[in-house]
């Protein structure tokens, strides 16, 4: 579960923290607020990538921080796990857990284990018929054997394409080796390393600043160490004025144990500074140096990249090809006889996995009609279909040797039509939500996040939603951003994000609602600018409604609150008063 949560310096957002609550966490606010910008700083924290656009301006650095609490200990991090991501203005980020270094990948590897992030838009995925496919596998958990199906079909591709560099001719080979050498020894003669571009980068940054950086190491030096009046001399006489007043009073005792480890930091901070100093050369030389450096790695990045780790993988295949194809090789019988085992294996795999894919789209069926009629599309067809064409070489891939779609009927009597011909957007938005908390079901994660699910839809089926994060919060905390407060009255806590210019600066705050201040947030949702009595009756039967219902377990009919909602937005109406739906 996500405890606690802290930004700072994060696009528009000066300082913020929140402290989340179990079950069903809600995040409102008009459009711009800034309430998009939260998801993509828990988005850091598992690993998202990170960008020079995210710092403030005017900062130096932009820092996520987030405590999560676990039910069962992880091996060598325990129940309580504290991340951090910085990010700083040249785009290099460091990331830290439970305050040892971690990478990014270290990040994404552990949030699959209690975080689902659910982004905005994610729905118009369903769109592309290729995420069908992967949304199936992840319903019926089939991740282990996806990816056996996954490296067995590398391991094909590697063979098919020794057999083909076997089966050049003389010419053939001796024009790609050429190449090979050619292209090896450009990357070889410059030695790239990795993280070698961002460690330039940083570098040309303090030799550009090399004299204001010298003069403001020399003039911190000075106050702390080395100056008239210097901080340390003049904390000498403070913390012995300080160890008197200890023996005299016991409540400055916590101060007195201080002394010592402030003191020592103090003084390693003197002291980097000095030597940091002193490592900066300010000459044109060193500075166009860097600059050289930095045009041959750009060289190799724009040839070979995008980016250097991909120039290194580069390197280490072309040293692999001028192996195979400089030494004596290996026969290409050998090579066959390789592949024909490899594919067995793939194709022994891929048909199980195949096999069991379609057993799982039956129940996927099922469960995903059952979840919709929860959801107000009562009546509606789903189904899984496969591609049943003949099982040739052309079909494998990485997935196995399945292509599928799914198709629905949302209206009684029609038939089944590709999803993506046919559904609205708010059709669409309650698909996806079905098949991600169907595939939540025994899932690890204990935290789901969910950025604008409601996209599509309002009203009564709007109420049905907020129902159904509701239950879902009995089973997993959720995190959910809305612009409806029908929605919104469902969550057992509420957040109200506001965007306010302080200073001449845009802020963003973050405050948790008592149960007033709730009232008047859904009245301004319901009613736009105009907070009328009614309004806010109308609001306050909304939130009476859900809480009715999270009490009860089930509720009372949609369709009389609905019209009830209905009947006070008329009677607003009326006297001249104007609310939105």
């Amino acid at each position: 579960m996500l405890r606690y949560l802290r930004i700072r310096n994060l696009a528009v957002i000066e300082a913020v923290e929140v402290h989340f609550e179990p079950g069903f966490n809600v995040l409102t606010g008009e459009t711009g607020a800034g309430k998009s910008i939260l998801i993509e700083a828990v988005g850091l924290l598992l690993g998202g990538r990170a960008s020079s656009d995210l710092v403030r301006t005017g900062e130096s650095q932009a820092t996520v921080e987030a405590l999560f609490e676990l039910a069962k200990p992880l091996p060598d991090l325990g129940c309580e796990i504290l991340i951090r991501r910085e990010i700083g203005r040249q785009g290099r980020s460091r990331a830290f857990v439970n305050e040892a270094p971690a990478t990014a990948a270290v990040l994404r590897t552990l949030a699959t284990q209690f975080v689902e992030l659910h982004g905005q838009h994610e729905h118009q995925a369903l769109l592309d018929p290729s995420t069908h496919l992967p949304a199936l596998d992840a319903f019926a958990k089939h991740g282990d054997s996806t990816s056996a199906v996954a490296t067995y079909w590398r391991e094909v591709q590697s063979l098919r394409e020794r057999l083909a560099r076997c089966q050049m001719d003389g010419r053939e080979k001796a024009a790609r080796l050429e190449l090979v050498v050619f292209q090896l020894a450009e990357i070889e003669g410059a030695a790239p390393r990795a993280g070698e571009d961002e460690e330039l980068a940083a570098r040309r940054q303090v030799l550009a600043s090399a004299d204001r950086v010298q003069r403001l190491c020399q003039e911190s030096y000075d106050a702390l160490y080395d100056g008239d009046g210097a901080v340390l001399s003049v904390l000498g006489g403070v913390w012995k004025r300080v160890g008197e007043l200890g023996t005299l009073d016991p409540s400055f005792g916590a101060y007195v144990d201080s002394r010592d480890g402030i003191k020592g930091q103090l003084e390693d901070l003197a002291l980097f500074l000095r030597d940091y100093m002193a490592g900066v050369d300010a000459s044109p030389a060193a500075l166009q140096e860097v600059e050289d450096r930095l045009a041959v790695i750009q060289r190799l990045k724009r040839k070979f990249g995008p980016t250097l780790d991909d120039v290194l993988t580069r390197g280490r295949s072309l040293a692999s090809e001028r192996e195979s194809l400089g030494g004596v090789g290996e026969h290409q019988a050998d090579i066959e006889e390789k592949l024909g085992t490899a594919s067995a294996r793939f194709l022994t795999a891929a048909k199980d996995l195949s096999s069991r894919r379609r057993a799982a789209a039956l129940v996927l069926a099922g469960q995903l009609e059952e979840a919709l009629d929860s959801l107000a599309m009562a009546h509606t067809r789903f189904q899984v279909r496969f591609n049943d064409g003949p099982l040739s070489s052309d079909r494998w891939g990485a997935q196995g040797i399945d292509e599928v779609e799914f198709f629905v009927s949302p209206n009684l009597g029609e038939d089944l039509r590709a999803l993506t011909r046919i559904v609205s957007g708010g059709e669409l938005s309650r698909v996806m939500l079905a098949l991600k908390t169907l595939a939540l079901t025994d899932a690890p994660a204990t935290t789901v996040v969910f950025d604008e699910v409601d996209a599509g839809i309002g009203g009564r089926v709007a109420d049905v939603v907020g129902k159904r994060l509701g239950s879902l919060g009995e089973q997993f905390q959720v995190l959910c951003i809305t612009h409806l407060p029908q929605i919104a009255a469902h969550a057992g806590t509420h957040f109200r994000i506001e965007k306010t210019v302080k200073q001449g600066r845009t802020v963003t705050t973050v405050e948790r609602l008592s149960a007033t201040a709730r009232i008047d947030e859904l009245a301004r949702m319901l009613g736009g600018g105009v907070l009328s009595d009614q309004v806010r009756g109308s609001a306050e039967d909304l939130l009476a409604h859900a809480s009715s219902r999270r009490r009860s377990g089930d509720s009372q009919p949609e369709e009389r609150i609905y019209a009830e909602s209905e009947r006070r937005k008329r009677k607003v109406k009326a006297r001249g008063t104007k609310v939105s739906d």
